[in-house]
């Protein structure tokens, strides 16, 4: 049995988000905390145009100690950030989550030790334990990813994004959403990055919080502090 087996229905899931991304102008970002040679193998797949008439993507490697810091003033709402590592990657799951916070579709690649579930918008795991870093089967995997986004670039009339709202408040149409704080003054209101963009909050009723926190939003106003991942 191969390392990917049963994972076409994942890889044609995520494909499909990517190529919606890409049509609507996202930039991908690839991060690979310990394995790094996976990470700028990503972008270079997207990035080149191997095949005649494929377009090349825009993808980039963050190459950093602190990849949520690099990220945080480059990255928009929009664009995509693909982790590759395994379970135990360090700071994976709390680059993840800021980076759905600021508005990116998160892709994490991977063999070994699972991430939990939920840790990203799409996971590609490979069997075989950590051995796969090495046997060809994580990069089989995310050139399958490569190849399944061109397709699905091959039928553009399904790639218009959805804009329908999610579930909303009935009483203020304000839906809670995820954000982090950038600064708080004196008075308890906060500048909070959102996928929306830098909005001003309220969060004088969770009082205190510092700059990094990662708050719930409603109707402008802070009504919780998340929990560290």
């Amino acid at each position: 049995m191969s390392a990917t087996d049963g994972l076409g229905g994942d890889l044609a899931i995520a494909a499909f988000a990517l190529a919606r991304r890409f049509s609507a102008g996202a930039t991908m970002w690839c991060v690979g905390p310990v394995w790094t040679e996976h990470a700028r193998h990503v972008a270079v797949e997207f990035v080149h145009p191997v095949i005649m008439g494929k377009r090349a993507l825009p993808a980039l490697t963050v190459d950093s100690a602190d990849p949520v810091a690099a990220l945080r003033p480059m990255a928009a709402s929009g664009d995509v950030l693909v982790l590759v590592g395994d379970g135990a990657t360090p700071g994976a799951r709390d680059l993840l989550r800021r980076a759905a916070t600021w508005g990116l579709t998160t892709v994490w690649c991977g063999a070994g030790e699972r991430p939990p579930g939920g840790s990203a918008d799409h996971v590609l795991w490979a069997h075989g334990g950590t051995a796969a870093r090495h046997d060809g089967t994580v990069v089989r995997l995310y050139h399958l990813l490569w190849e399944l986004t061109h397709v699905c670039f091959e039928h553009a009339a399904v790639l218009t994004p959805d804009d329908r709202a999610g579930e909303v408040c009935v009483t203020c149409s304000d839906e809670g959403r995820p954000g982090e704080v950038l600064s708080v003054d004196d008075e308890g209101m906060a500048a909070v990055r959102t996928s929306s963009g830098v909005e001003r909050v309220d969060t004088t009723i969770v009082s205190p919080v510092g700059t990094g926190d990662l708050v719930l939003i409603h109707a402008g106003t802070a009504i919780a502090v998340l929990d560290e991942p």
